[in-house]
């Protein structure tokens, strides 16, 4: 593979754009297809690899008379959460060994540490700020579990209205019911505001915060299969 070729990968992965490597089985010619490249190949591509995108899925399709292998790699999927709060600690480790890529958002530098949470990307900056800056896309899932009202709708003001897959805030029925009439004033839709997962996490009457990170990751994981299932990845 050509340097350019590599340097142009690499630009991508790290822009979290899927990467589509066509390699045309006979002549070796390869093709790094893009939906920035409007050409008349690229979009044969794209077309003819849609479902293959969808799954994350590489294999060898005939276009035009030609056999290309489509190799695919996707963004990895990627879980923010807002608040270094205890659930925060056994979800990040649990969310890691799932394949998850884990960024705690806290402005809190007493608890957003990574003495607290080793081997984490760490950012202490206002939620909807750092939110803005990351930019959410459709492998992302954002939790937030402060209890805040402050930093959690921060957090939401952000990702309601993005392409994250699941959006879950911690809290009880009655303080979900609280949140949803604060969004209600901030003008966010039935349609926005029923995106969010809450109470957070799948009922499996949890009780600490370890199993109260297995109820969120197994919903996230729910969600993200259903998500893929339906085509929407």
């Amino acid at each position: 593979m050509k340097d350019e070729t590599l340097n142009l990968i690499l630009t991508e992965k790290n822009n979290r754009n899927t990467i589509i490597v066509a390699t045309d089985i006979i002549s070796g010619e390869q093709l790094i297809i893009s939906e920035n490249n409007d050409s008349e190949i690229n979009n044969k591509i794209l077309l003819a690899a849609k479902n293959n995108i969808m799954h994350g899925k590489s294999e060898v399709l005939e276009i035009d008379s030609k056999k290309w292998f489509i190799n695919i790699s996707l963004p990895p999927l990627r879980l923010i959460t807002i608040g270094a709060v205890h659930i925060a600690q056994p979800l990040a480790e649990i969310a890691t060994i799932s394949g998850y890529e884990v960024t705690i958002i806290d402005p809190r530098a007493a608890f957003a540490n990574n003495q607290r949470f080793p081997d984490i990307k760490i950012i202490n900056d206002w939620p909807e700020e750092a939110i803005n800056n990351i930019g959410i896309d459709n492998r992302t899932a954002v939790v937030t579990l402060t209890h805040d009202p402050k930093l959690d709708d921060s957090a939401l003001n952000a990702v309601l209205k993005s392409n994250a897959f699941y959006i879950g805030s911690l809290g009880s029925k009655k303080t979900h019911n609280a949140r949803i009439q604060r969004l209600k004033k901030s003008n966010f839709s039935d349609y926005e505001i029923n995106r969010i997962h809450g109470p957070i996490g799948l009922d499996i009457g949890a009780k600490s915060p370890q199993e109260i990170a297995i109820s969120i990751i197994s919903e996230i994981i729910s969600t993200r299969n259903k998500f893929e299932f339906n085509g929407d990845n």
